[in-house]
């Protein structure tokens, strides 16, 4: 896929784990405020099975790319893959690294790796489907891979999560950029024909980031449980949301 835009042009070898570290540093000197209290990145306290993550399976191209918002407490913050609800990335990606603590840890959301014994609903319904659809890791990263537009996990003295939207203008900003920037190369790289949002805030982001993309922009059904749509059957209205985008999946 190639751009309109001319800010996404980058150097011919930059590979994800590349974005990755190009996008840890950009990242790094940011700063936030109240009510945000605690900052998790888990590309560097996890960056060992982030980056067996996409070494394993994120070889170019890919046709659909699917992109989340950002990692959740009990999911990529602790095993460093997106989605990576413990239990799926260990016993069918079969990823199990070492994982270091925060610099800052909320006591609330402990960071424990893959001895964490909370699963997270949004990673184990999103695998779950890929698993039950695809039976095969080989088989579903044949076509698809699955990333998040930003790193970061934000939390406020309570341990409530904060969602990177409901950041303050002037720190969304610069975040924004920098992730905007990362997504853009990302795309580049694997020269999917679908980019697909799960979520509205991951299409919005998308939409934004990618101007002249000369590919399909769409969205699914985010899997949290904090939305009443995805408690009901997420898995049969993703595939068919999928399926009205014009990708093609096994069983039909």
């Amino acid at each position: 896929m190639m751009y309109v835009h001319q800010s996404v042009t980058m150097p011919r070898d930059m590979n994800l784990v590349d974005i990755m570290t190009a996008l840890t540093s950009d990242i790094s000197r940011l700063r936030f405020g109240p009510p945000v209290t605690h900052v998790y990145n888990p590309l560097v306290h996890a960056r060992k099975s982030y980056t067996c993550y996409v070494e394993r399976f994120g070889a170019a191209p890919r046709d659909v790319l699917l992109v989340g918002m950002n990692p959740g407490p009990w999911g990529m913050v602790q095993t460093g893959v997106p989605f990576g609800e413990v239990n799926v990335v260990r016993d069918w990606l079969g990823i199990e690294a070492p994982v270091t603590k925060p610099a800052s840890e909320h006591p609330k959301r402990p960071v424990q790796g893959f001895a964490c014994q909370r699963s997270e609903v949004s990673g184990a319904r999103l695998w779950g489907w890929a698993r039950a659809t695809f039976k095969t890791p080989r088989r579903f990263f044949a076509r698809f891979l699955v990333v998040n537009y930003c790193p970061l996990c934000f939390m406020e003295s309570t341990g409530r999560n904060r969602t990177p939207d409901k950041l303050p203008g002037a720190e969304r900003a610069p975040l924004f950029e920098a992730c905007d920037r990362a997504i853009r190369r990302t795309v580049e790289h694997l020269r999917p024909q679908h980019v697909i949002g799960i979520g509205v805030f991951a299409e919005t982001r998308l939409r934004a980031a990618l101007t002249g993309y000369d590919g399909q922009i769409g969205r699914i059904l985010h899997p949290s449980p904090a939305s009443p749509a995805a408690n009901q059957d997420w898995a049969s209205k993703a595939a068919a949301e999928l399926r009205a985008l014009g990708i093609r999946l096994p069983g039909r």
